[in-house]
Formats: C-alpha cells, sequence, structure tokens
C-alpha cells in the first residue's frame, strides 16, 4: 500500500535523528503524569512514546496516500456548497476524508488524553500537516485548525474545556479562527465587531468577519472590542462561539487555490458566547498565542504542497523523453529538479526545528505554570530558559513561515517549468499545487509581515543566541569543519549589515528586512543541513550544495543593506509613477 510517510526517506531520517525520545519525555513529564483521565493508552516510557508517535503517523500516512491524494482532484474542481439558510455543505468527498481521519482517531492530535487527545508534541503535529498537505492542501486547513482546540486548552476557563475539547478529539466539531473583518486585515487592531454583555452577564457578538477559514464551523473563536472607548488592541477580548441561526455564512469566496477548504464572510446577529481568559487580552495573548501556532501549522502545509510538486516534476524529468533521451539528462532541468528538492529539505529542517523549539518553549511554561518545579533554583533556571526560548521561537516562527510559504511557490513554480506546457493544463496536478501554494504567502500574516516579525530576533541577539551552541560543535570530517568556519563568518558579515541598518534612519531596518532576515535563515538552515551531514553522508553533498548557492545571495544581500539605499521610500512616488487612471 502507498504511505506518504514511509515513502519519504528525508522524513524517515528526521524522525530518528531528531530526539524525539527527549522530546516525548518532556512532553509525559517523565512518565509521571496522573491527569490522563480514562484514556485507553499511556506510553510507559519514551521508546514506548516514540513508538506511538511513529504507529501514529503510519496510519496518518496510509490515509493521505490511499484516500486523501485521490479525492484532492474531484475537490479541487467541485469545491464546497453555500446553502440558503447561512450554512454550507463541505464537498461529499471533504465529508469522506474527515470522517477517515476521525475514524484513524486523528483529530484530537495535541489535545491531553484527560479530553480524549492524543498529547503529540507539535513536532509530530508538524510532521502530520505536512503529509496532509502533500495529500491535499485545502484539506490541511481543516485538519490544520485543531490549533483552535489548544488554544481553548491553553486559555479557556475549565467549564469551556470541558464543553468543547473533548468533541474536538472525538472529531465531532471542526473550528475556525475569526479574525478578519473588512476593514481589518492585518491590523487586527481596527478591529470593530461589537461584543456586549446583557444584564445578565451574557455576552453577545454582533458584525461581519471576512476571510474565515472554515467559517462554518461548529466552534468559533472570535476577536471581538469588548471596551468600545478603547481604539487600539488594548480594547479587543477574545470569545468562544457556538454555530447558530445566530450566525450566518453570507457568502463563500471563489478562490484561486485551495477550493476544499471554505473561505466565509460570516454576519454575527446577537450570537450568544462566552469570554476565553481575560478582557482586553483577547489580541495581545490569546490571538498572537493562536496566531503564532497557525504560522507553523502554515509552513508545514507549505512544506507537503512542495513535496508533491516536487515528486510530479522528479517523475516527470525521468520518463520525459527529448532529444533522445529523459530531460532530466538536460542540465538545465537537472539543476532545477536538484535545487527544488534541497529547496524542499531546507523547508522541511527549518519547520521541524521550529516545531522543536515551538515544544520546548511550550513544555517549560506548562511546567511553571501547574507549579510542577520542586524547587526555587529550578523555577529560577526554567524562567530563564523560558527567556531565551520565547526570544528563539519569536524568531523561528516568522522566519518558518515566511521561508516555507515562499519556498513552496518557488518550487510550485519550477514543477509548472519542468512540465512545460502539460503543467499549464489541468491534466496535471502541477497548476493546482502551484495555485494552492500561493495562499501560504499571504494568510495568518504576509511575508512581509513575517519578515517585520523576524527582523526584530536578527537585530536583538535572537539569532546569536541560537547559533551559539552550533558554532561551538566539532566535527570530524574536514568538508563539514571548513562549511561550518563559512556560516560563522557568514554571521560577522551579517552582524556588521544589522549594527549599520540599525544605526540609519527609522525605517531602515524594515526596509533591510528582507534582506537580512533571508540571510539569517541561510545561516540557521546551513547549521541544521552540518548537523544532519554528521550522520548522513548524502546531507553532505546537499549541505555543500546549499551553501554554494546561498552564501553568495547572502554577501550580496549584505552589500545592499550597507549601501544605504533608501530610495523606494524616499523616492517612492517618482519611482512608483503616478497613481493610473481608473479604467
Amino acid at each position: 500500500m502507498a504511505n506518504f510517510f514511509l515513502d519519504n526517506d528525508d522524513i524517515q531520517f528526521l524522525f530518528h535523528h531528531l530526539d524525539l525520545a527527549e522530546l516525548a519525555r518532556i512532553q509525559e513529564d517523565d512518565f509521571a503524569r496522573k491527569d490522563n483521565g480514562q484514556a485507553d493508552y499511556v506510553p510507559e516510557d519514551a521508546a514506548d512514546a516514540v513508538d506511538n508517535y511513529r504507529r501514529i503517523l503510519e496510519i496518518l500516512g496510509e490515509v493521505a496516500a490511499e484516500m486523501l491524494a485521490p479525492n484532492a482532484e474531484t475537490i479541487d474542481r467541485e469545491g464546497n456548497l453555500l446553502n440558503e439558510n447561512g450554512t454550507v455543505t463541505y464537498h461529499p468527498l471533504v465529508q469522506q476524508n474527515l470522517k477517515r481521519l476521525n475514524q484513524a482517531d486523528l483529530m484530537g492530535f495535541t489535545l491531553p488524553r484527560k479530553y480524549g487527545g492524543l498529547n503529540c508534541p507539535i513536532l509530530v503535529y508538524s510532521m502530520a500537516n505536512e503529509l496532509i498537505s502533500r495529500a491535499d492542501c485545502s484539506l490541511t486547513n481543516l485538519f490544520g485548525l485543531q490549533g483552535i482546540a489548544d488554544t481553548i486548552n491553553a486559555f479557556a476557563s475549565e467549564e469551556i474545556k470541558e464543553m468543547a475539547l473533548p468533541r474536538f478529539a472525538r472529531g465531532e466539531v471542526t473550528g475556525a479562527m475569526v479574525l478578519t473583518e473588512p476593514d481589518a486585515g492585518s491590523d487586527l487592531q481596527a478591529v470593530r465587531l461589537r461584543a456586549y454583555q446583557d444584564e445578565n452577564g451574557q455576552w453577545f457578538l454582533d458584525g461581519v468577519k471576512r476571510f474565515i477559514t472554515n467559517g462554518c464551523g461548529e466552534i468559533l473563536l472570535v476577536l471581538a472590542r469588548s471596551e468600545p472607548e478603547v481604539s487600539d488592541g488594548r480594547g479587543l477580548s477574545l470569545f468562544y462561539c457556538e454555530r447558530s441561526e445566530k450566525v450566518k455564512v453570507r457568502h463563500l469566496e471563489e478562490k484561486l487555490g485551495i477550493h476544499g477548504s471554505p473561505t466565509c464572510e460570516l454576519v454575527f446577529d446577537h450570537a450568544p458566547a462566552l469570554l476565553i481568559g481575560q478582557r482586553q487580552r483577547g489580541l495581545i495573548t490569546y490571538v498572537m498565542a493562536l496566531m503564532n501556532g497557525a504560522r507553523v501549522g502554515i509552513a508545514a502545509q507549505s512544506v507537503g504542497v512542495a513535496e508533491a510538486a516536487y515528486r510530479l516534476a522528479r517523475t516527470y524529468a525521468h520518463t520525459r523523453q527529448q532529444f533522445g533521451g529523459p530531460i532530466e539528462r538536460l542540465p538545465a532541468v537537472a539543476e532545477l529538479v536538484t535545487d527544488m528538492k534541497i529547496e524542499v529539505e531546507a523547508g522541511r529542517a527549518l519547520l521541524y526545528e521550529t516545531s522543536y523549539v515551538c515544544d520546548l518553549e511550550n513544555n517549560n511554561l506548562r511546567v511553571l505554570e501547574t507549579g510542577l518545579c520542586p524547587d526555587k533554583d529550578e523555577e529560577k533556571q526554567r524562567k530563564q530558559r523560558g527567556r531565551t526560548l520565547k526570544r528563539i521561537n519569536g524568531m523561528l516562527t516568522p522566519m518558518s513561515k515566511y521561508y516555507c510559504s515562499e519556498m513552496a511557490l518557488r518550487v510550485g513554480n519550477s514543477a509548472i517549468q519542468v512540465l512545460g506546457g502539460s503543467g499549464y493544463m489541468k491534466d496535471y496536478s502541477a497548476e493546482r499545487y502551484y495555485r494552492d501554494a500561493r495562499i501560504t504567502t499571504i494568510y495568518e500574516g504576509t511575508s512581509q509581515l513575517q519578515v517585520v516579525a523576524a527582523v526584530r530576533g536578527v537585530s536583538s541577539g535572537g539569532l546569536d543566541a541560537w547559533c551559539e551552541p552550533h558554532e561551538k560543535r566539532r566535527y570530524d570530517v574536514p568538508l563539514l569543519t571548513e562549511l561550518q568556519q563559512q556560516l560563522i563568518d557568514a554571521r560577522q558579515r551579517l552582524h556588521e549589515a544589522v549594527q549599520f541598518a540599525k544605526s540609519q534612519a527609522a525605517g531602515y531596518l524594515d526596509l533591510s528586512g528582507r534582506r537580512l532576515v533571508d540571510a539569517a535563515i541561510t545561516i540557521v538552515i546551513g547549521h541544521l543541513f552540518l548537523d544532519q551531514a554528521s550522520a548522513n553522508d548524502r546531507k553532505q553533498c546537499v549541505a555543500r550544495r546549499f551553501l554554494a548557492r546561498e552564501l553568495p545571495k547572502l554577501k550580496m544581500n549584505c552589500e545592499m543593506v550597507l549601501s544605504g539605499d533608501m530610495t523606494p521610500m524616499s523616492e517612492y512616488a517618482l519611482l512608483a509613477g503616478p497613481v493610473p487612471a481608473a479604467g
């Protein structure tokens, strides 16, 4: 049987190479946790837990290959249905896919066992999201929204948790992040949907939300203005709202891609709701945590669809005969295909590292918040460790979302190029992969916003903190030592560019952001490839090729920053030209 987990050599390698046993130990509190509820299965030790992760991914890999992938083309062409009563009916094959995933007990992936979840680390969940996306990128938007349940688990009252989380784990409900409005896209501080209370303290919601992924879901986390006198983000709170006749889908968006994922315009008409956590922390605390998790999910979605595009191109280049042989013998095609493969592996390396750091930070915070520290010294160490992890994660998460989504676009574009005219036709999936990948650079924060977030970490010590242990490592292979020194030199070059950017006029750091972040990503992925190459001979070739291609770009980017050119801002009107006349 086909299996998207077992047929991927890179995922297989990383599953063994990464320290999942240590992650399992942290996730399970040294296997001494008492709050597993009525769970049928609880791992006995690290080996048992890692074996369980593998079995889960094997099941998912088979479902993805045998059912989800074959259904994807029909779902893409036919989409979902908006009903006259303001509800949405999923395509029958989407319903079938969700039912099969639920039968496989995969819908409570990261939830604690006491609510019926699998208690998997984010790293394993990222692997799962990648497998789903390789099969059907749009389905990841339903499967991957399990992060909504995580937000409820992290911040909601026990009453809301008991009401919602077991239903998520049983696959009875799906959810939606209800944030965006017609006049509040990336600028969520401008949200206007009104939240108000009656004389009994019951909350209600009134207003319109737009571009809501799976807005037809049963459980909605809604960002709304609870303090009408406060006009910025401090006036926003987060609410739990269940689908009812008071919440209607007014419109289903007609999109370029991800047709199996319903994108809705919602109207709230005196819809009852419950407050999540504390008032006025909706955007500042809860939505930021929700979006950070979603950004890692989209990075996984991007890697998955890029993997699918690469595989199609690799097969076509091998089988398509032109000029007396397969086109993969042509140097230009060979370079396209090999660079596609390396970029997918680069994105996966960054995604898995980010997911690992997320697991470390989340578990460290959980131990601190639940009072599991045995003494004051450990508590102090954990708090210090938490600050470091937060700084690194604050850099890696936007980096991962930015790089992986842009990578998916490049790989999707190259796949069409390898297939030539056939790639432009619907006879092959290449055009669907490209259309589906296009959204990943936009939703949950555009690439430009990810750069703004990531450059803060690059310029304030996050990169230095991450690089320190990697630069101290000693390799037995001379090539790896040589490449490591090149990365150390590259970080020094980047440091000079960062210091120059910070010394310039306001706005120059953001103007230089993409170049600085691209340079930092090259350094991070370069070190990750060296670590992989220490255990895998093929990865030595991968690391060498990646750095041979990317280090000259890093040098160019740093030189561009050091030029001090601000003309896109200072000469905007001249360079951009006049605003075109209407029509």
